[in-house]
């Protein structure tokens, strides 16, 4: 399904879903402390890079789409795209979250928007909040998805979540909000269990 982050910074939710859609392990491209554990032998470390290589899969069928207004922190996500070798599976476009708009239909939007905590202030999110209502109407037939701090956000949008999840960003206390939307044709009538 396509999917869209409208507040994708320097990329980690675009980058993060297509190394989860190709099944590329995290950290495959780095080097750990352990490695150099006289106690674990140095092959084992080999032979788990060559198996999560295996694993891994070619292109997705979906190009997933980050978006943001800032260019720099653009080009930031397209290099770390390049460094997670998901580049040919990602594209990254200066856009205000307020242009957003797609013909696509059965795709995901997963953001995790400013709180007005780390940057900007808090009635610059409030405003984003509000401002979701709109915008978001026109995908009657996406999954939402917002990862935000703010305890007010559902009053804000206007809309109730279908589930709501608290985790930390950081050390900050969210709550992750699903709006559900309809199940694609091609998965209507499975027995699978419900989107998380």
């Amino acid at each position: 399904r396509p999917l869209i982050d409208p507040f994708c910074g320097t990329g980690t939710i675009p980058i993060e879903a297509a190394m989860i859609g190709r099944n590329i392990a995290p950290g495959l491209s780095r080097t750990f402390s352990a490695e150099v554990w006289p106690r674990i032998d140095a092959t084992l470390w080999d032979e788990a890079r060559v198996e999560a290589r295996d694993l891994a899969t070619g292109n997705l069928q979906e190009t997933l789409i980050g978006t943001d207004r800032d260019e720099n922190v653009l080009s930031l996500a397209r290099y770390h795209a390049e460094r997670a070798g998901v580049a040919d599976n990602t594209h990254f476009e200066a856009k205000a979250f307020n242009d957003l708009s797609t013909r696509r239909k059965y795709g995901c939007v997963i953001c995790n928007p400013p709180y007005g905590e780390r940057s900007g202030d808090v009635h610059e999110a409030e405003a984003i909040y509000r401002e979701m209502a709109r915008v978001f109407k026109p995908l009657d037939t996406w999954s939402i998805y917002v990862l935000t701090s703010h305890p007010e956000f559902e009053r804000l949008m206007g809309r109730r979540a279908d589930r709501r999840r608290k985790l930390y960003n950081g050390r900050i206390e969210c709550a992750y909000y699903q709006y559900l939307g309809p199940r694609p044709p091609w998965q209507r009538g499975r027995h699978a269990k419900p989107e998380d």
